[in-house]
């Protein structure tokens, strides 16, 4: 018998260490568990909870001026490296001629560029290119 009291005592104990342990939680403890983890924000918009350097580090990057050579091996010669679906080929100068000739020159390849045309997306996968950085890849490729 004086073990079965035991057993009863120990849980018992454990029960009551559980449940102080439950009431303690508060809820400011639950809202920090639950909070977000993080924000999205919209390029060109101030986020509510950005960190102050956050905004001009973003800048930063975007205008840091990549070579051509760097967006094209990254973003373009996948497809225009190969013609894929009909992608105008780097190099290929008189191809890119005659687009440019049926889109309004090279103001008009950019423009398509940025938007997309057939099989290529938005800003052909540089989400972050400039269009001046667009411009600068367009030329070196097309040769124009």
């Amino acid at each position: 018998m004086n073990l079965m009291k035991k057993i009863l005592l120990a849980q018992a104990t454990v029960l009551a260490l559980w449940a102080a342990g439950a009431q303690a939680t508060t809820d400011e403890d639950i809202a920090q568990r639950i909070k977000p983890v993080g924000e999205v924000c919209v390029q060109g918009q101030e986020c509510a909870n950005a960190p102050a350097g956050a905004a001009a580090a973003g800048a930063a990057v975007a205008s840091a001026g990549r070579s051509a050579d760097d967006i094209i091996n990254k973003h373009c010669v996948a497809c225009h490296g190969s013609g894929l679906l009909g992608a105008p080929i780097i190099g290929e100068t008189a191809a890119w001629q005659e687009r440019a000739d049926t889109q309004g020159g090279l103001e008009g390849l950019l423009k398509f560029s940025i938007s997309g045309i057939r099989a290529m997306p938005p800003k052909g996968t540089c989400s972050d290119c400039t269009d001046d950085e667009l411009m600068v890849a367009i030329k070196s490729m097309s040769g124009l």
